[in-house]
This record gives C-alpha cells, sequence and structure tokens, in this order.
C-alpha cells in the first residue's frame, strides 16, 4: 500500500505502527506542509491520502478541493484526519472517503483490509 500524509505535526508511520498497524511492505510518505501538494500526489500516486486540516499553507480542506477540480488521478481513499471533527465532516461532505480525528488513524478498517 502506498500511503501519502499531509501532516505538520505527529509522525504518521509511527502512530499507525503505536496503534497495532502493521506496515511492513507498505511505503509511506509524509509531507510536514502543503506546499506543491497536488505535484506530491501526482508524482507519488497513494492508494491512501491522509488531510490534516489545520496545515500550511493550505488548509486540507483547500487541498482536497483543489486536488478534486484537477486532472490528478484521485487515490482509492482519501482520509480527513484533522484533530476537529468539524473539520473532518466538512471534508468528507467535499468528497473525501472518511473522517477520523487523527489521534484514531489507527483504528480505521481500510488498515487492516
Amino acid at each position: 500500500m502506498r500511503v501519502l500524509a499531509f501532516e505538520d505535526h505527529y509522525d504518521i508511520e509511527a502512530m499507525l505502527v503505536a496503534g497495532g498497524v502493521n506496515v511492513t511492505g507498505w511505503t509511506i510518505e509524509q509531507r510536514w506542509n502543503s506546499t506543491d501538494a497536488l505535484e506530491h500526489v501526482q508524482r507519488f500516486a497513494p492508494d491512501v491520502l491522509l488531510l490534516d486540516h489545520y496545515m500550511p499553507p493550505l488548509t486540507g480542506y483547500e487541498v482536497l478541493e483543489r486536488l478534486l477540480a484537477s486532472e490528478v488521478n484521485r487515490p482509492a481513499t482519501i482520509v480527513a484526519m484533522s484533530s476537529d471533527s468539524a473539520k473532518n465532516e466538512a471534508m468528507v461532505k467535499l468528497g473525501a472517503n472518511v473522517g477520523v480525528v487523527k489521534f484514531e488513524l489507527s483504528t480505521l478498517d481500510l488498515w487492516f483490509n
């Protein structure tokens, strides 16, 4: 599985491992800001895209808006993973597959299928 995370404070791979997710054989790339976000999505071609809302210079919502309006291939799964559930709900309404408070990221079923 290829996972691309836009998260500026917490190490996503470490969070998944600490939560009991076996990431062996996965390729996980984390971007610590949203500069050139669409270029990173296009280049990395993730299966799963993780978007934090509160991230400079563009919010996760803005990255998602731009992605959905672009010619860049949409990842199979887009996860809104802000610490603010209202921001996650907004991204789900916009087109994300699922929203989860980031500290519960490892509980998502998609990691275990």
